[in-house]
């Protein structure tokens, strides 16, 4: 009975929180709203998007070209908007981003050739790279040792939004029919854009008070050399780019490796990408917060991608779907324990005025490892043998772990004088 105690203090505190961690909770499910439709309209776009450029018999250097459009508008995006709401406020940035995303998806529906869809991606993925600014949000009114909790809800909504996305966009088209049988997909994500957007106008207050005479704010190369010299937002960084390589490089090649080492197709392949999904968001929902309170945030961030790191490794050696999906799942749980931690660790040695601009540099690192993982992947798994991907990400998250802990270490040292 003793040992159920904790687990029923912990439930009550998550159903009735105290005053302070109520702070900005209305605020925050909006704002996981906004994650949840950009991940859904990203999930639902994904999987149609080879079938919708066929539709306009469109190259296979092209199809290559459309999928990568959205994480280069993405890399442009996340600096220059995280940049913006440290100077005018996070709610401005996220109703225009929003907006931006809406429209963007209701051209698609409507795009008469594969240029213009490209270009229609490019700017969606500029328009979808407002996370630093949500991440912002969340940092200004959450209180420090609430914030790696938070922020794994982030993650929460979105893994629900990519599980969610591909089933919906699968049912709802109709290739046959052209690019017209893609249209309904597409236009739901734009509507799910818009009802965002009109969410953060009701219901999101702004968290950012800025002076009149506040200091001007730093230019993007001085926001560069500070994150170049600071030694836990560098090493940050680095981690996130190196683990988001490694890992974004093994789900663009899963499938063919799937196909090519075991038979499998899109059934048995949807069947490990959903469960890793539902662990990856129970994780973060339950467990993420949690351990991060109690171990530290560092360790955890370290903890979380060594696991990640094993069980990709481990994976050149399954037998079948069930030791797959297994290895997936416990995979996803150590992603889910670690990524959060950093921007965690971001917000606690950064400066509020400047938080948005800094998540920025984070997540165009991680939008840029999004487009050159799956292409060194991609790479490995055509010229070299069929289990590189995995051998190649266990390679390349080895030094992120080293990282991690190097982070959390110069953490505590430049908290320790404010402390004292």
């Amino acid at each position: 009975m003793t040992n159920l105690r904790p687990l029923v203090r912990r439930a009550l505190r998550a159903l009735f929180p105290p005053a302070d961690e109520r702070q900005g909770l209305a605020a925050l499910f909006i704002l996981l709203a906004v994650i949840f439709c950009n991940l859904l309209g990203f999930g639902i776009i994904v999987p149609l998007l080879p079938f919708y450029a066929q539709s306009f018999q469109a190259e296979p250097w092209q199809i290559a070209l459309l999928f990568s459009a959205y994480s280069f508008g993405a890399f442009f995006g996340e600096p220059v908007w995280g940049r913006l709401s440290d100077r005018i406020g996070r709610k401005p940035l996220l109703i225009s981003t929003v907006t931006g995303n809406f429209l963007c998806y209701f051209i698609l529906a409507f795009a008469p050739n594969i240029f213009i869809a490209f270009a229609v991606r490019f700017l969606g993925g500029m328009a979808s790279g407002n996370a630093s600014v949500i991440q912002g949000y969340i940092a200004d009114v959450t209180p420090a040792h609430l914030r790696s909790g938070r922020m794994a809800l982030v993650g929460v909504a979105f893994n629900v939004g990519f599980i969610v996305g591909p089933a919906l966009g699968g049912l709802l088209a109709a290739p046959e029919l052209g690019p017209v049988g893609f249209r309904l997909p597409i236009l739901i994500a734009s509507l799910l854009c818009l009802a965002s957007a009109i969410g953060v106008l009701l219901f999101v207050r702004e968290s950012r008070k800025r002076a009149e005479d506040a200091a001007p704010q730093p230019s993007r190369w001085e926001m560069i050399g500070f994150a170049a010299k600071n030694p836990v937002v560098s090493r940050l960084i680095m981690v996130t780019f190196f683990a988001g390589f490694a890992f974004t490089g093994i789900e663009s090649t899963f499938g063919l490796w799937g196909k090519a080492r075991h038979d499998w197709g899109p059934r048995e392949i949807g069947m490990i990408f959903g469960v890793t999904g539902v662990a990856a968001a129970l994780c973060q929902t339950f467990l993420t917060g949690w351990l991060s309170r109690v171990h530290g945030e560092a360790r955890m961030l370290a903890v979380g991608m060594g696991l990640a790191m094993l069980c990709s490794f481990l994976q050149i050696f399954s037998n079948g779907l069930a030791m797959s999906i297994i290895l997936m799942a416990i995979g996803a749980l150590g992603n889910s324990v670690a990524f959060p931690n950093v921007s965690a660790l971001i917000s606690r040695v950064t400066d509020a005025d400047n938080q948005g601009q800094v998540f920025g540099l984070n997540n165009a690192a991680g939008a840029i490892s999004r487009v050159t993982g799956p292409l060194f992947a991609n790479t490995a798994f055509a010229y070299a043998f069929i289990d590189a991907p995995f051998v190649l990400a266990a390679i390349i998250v080895a030094p992120a772990i080293v990282l991690a802990l190097g982070a959390g270490a110069a953490a505590q040292r430049m908290e320790r004088p404010h402390r004292a």
